[in-house]
């Protein structure tokens, strides 16, 4: 007989030597967060050296069913998960104690082996809490036998996979809870910081504003009796060469004027005289008087309302502003004869989008992107201030103005504003 096969003898007939490779297996066993897989196998290999047993599995079980954390012998790739039902396992989890089957087969009452095995030993692994959520369990091809000192010992290793597991969730949970709250902190970041940003504009405006009333109100006084001058001269006779240019002077003179108006109306705070609109029915009477504009005549303008109607919280002065504004800007982007689309859209909960489509020559994107800026403007005489007038109106009543152009659907304009209530036709 060869040494090794004397010294396996020697283990096997002698406890007290097995419990000291036990001790030395225990201690070897380090267990690094993270690392759940190689620490489960090597407590699954453990087990089966020390009991001389075929197969050791550790498993996770959870409503009904079993999976394969670690496995002592190779059982491929992927998960493995088996249902309790009938199963030998089952009945450890059903019990919440130790199990050591001699013979499956003489003992069908404890449920059924895996095929090619008969007999088992099963250990529940309990955490610190008294929770049952898994087990290490042991087969054998033939029939054995287990002492209660190698029941002792896989006890020993269940404790160790149990706070292995458990450690393991709690960590899971940390990191869940970390990702979390780190996503909160990074939204409440983003929120104080857009806050901020709104209040240094709000103070950027605050002073625009006042530096821009002084200017206009130093401006216009000059301006008004320019024009009440240059009017005087209107009723004198004057060559017409000389009545061409007072009437180019006068034109200029009323531009300079609404500029100097637009300026104040861009740069003043947005106080709004907030009530009740119904979306539809606003629209409907605005439709009336923007159809009369000479900017809308000969162009087809299409109203899709929407349904069910919505009602919204908002200033009828300044939005009747902000419509005019888009919808001549359509106008002035089509041909005689064109169709003008304005739709009110209800299908969000929270919000109503209305929106204005031409099929004019799409906007290039990077016109596009600089369409509201203050000053901005592709018109010859345009003053730049109209569309961002515009969007600090939709910004004041808490919505948003969007911009879309392409070849396929043209441009579109879409005010997006809070809904109050929605109701039926």
């Amino acid at each position: 007989m060869s040494k090794t096969s004397e010294d396996e003898m020697s283990l096997q007939n002698q406890p007290w030597q097995r419990e000291l490779r036990a001790m030395a297996l225990l201690s070897s066993l380090n267990y690094r967060t993270g690392e759940l897989s190689s620490f489960l196998h090597n407590i699954a290999c453990g087990v089966s050296e020390l009991l001389k047993i075929d197969w050791s599995v550790v498993t996770l079980c959870q409503q009904g069913f079993e999976t394969v954390l670690a496995s002592s012998i190779d059982i491929g790739e992927g998960e493995h998960i088996y249902t309790l039902h009938g199963s030998l396992t089952g009945t450890v989890i059903q019990i919440g104690h130790s199990l050591a089957v001699e013979d499956a087969k003489k003992h069908p009452e404890y449920g059924e082996a895996p095929e090619g095995y008969c007999s088992y030993l099963g250990i529940p692994l309990r955490t610190a809490q008294g929770e049952v959520i898994g087990t290490i369990c042991s087969f054998h091809q033939q029939p054995r036998e287990f002492t209660k000192e190698e029941i002792q010992i896989v006890e020993l290793f269940a404790e160790r996979a149990a706070t292995a597991l458990d450690h393991y969730h709690l960590y899971q949970q940390q990191c869940q809870f970390n990702q979390v709250l780190e996503a909160e902190v990074k939204k409440s970041t983003q929120e104080l910081r857009a806050a901020q940003a709104k209040l240094v504009e709000q103070e950027r405006l605050a002073a625009i504003g006042e530096f821009a009333a002084m200017i206009v109100h130093e401006i216009r006084n000059p301006l008004t009796t320019m024009i009440m001058g240059l009017k005087y001269f209107k009723k004198t006779i004057l060559t017409e060469p000389a009545q061409e240019r007072l009437s180019l002077a006068l034109g200029e003179a009323h531009r300079l004027e609404n500029l100097l108006s637009e300026i104040l109306l861009y740069a003043k705070p947005q106080v709004l005289q907030l009530s009740e609109l119904d979306v539809n029915k606003f629209i409907c009477e605005l439709l009336m008087s923007i159809c009369e504009m000479p900017e809308a005549l000969s162009r087809q303008i299409e109203f899709i309302p929407a349904s069910p109607t919505v009602t919204i919280l908002g200033d009828r002065d300044k939005l009747k502003q902000v419509f005019i504004n888009i919808v001549r800007n359509a106008c002035e982007a089509v041909s005689a004869g064109d169709v003008i689309k304005w739709e009110v859209d209800s299908s969000s909960q929270d919000k109503v989008c209305i929106n204005v489509c031409n099929g004019g020559e799409p906007i290039s994107p990077e016109v596009l992107s600089k369409l509201t800026q203050p000053f901005f403007s592709t018109k010859s005489g345009g003053t730049g201030l109209g569309l961002a007038i515009t969007k600090r109106i939709v910004n004041a009543h808490g919505g948003e103005l969007l911009i879309q152009s392409d070849t396929a659907t043209g441009t579109t304009v879409s005010v997006q504003l809070p809904v109050v209530a929605l109701r039926s036709l």
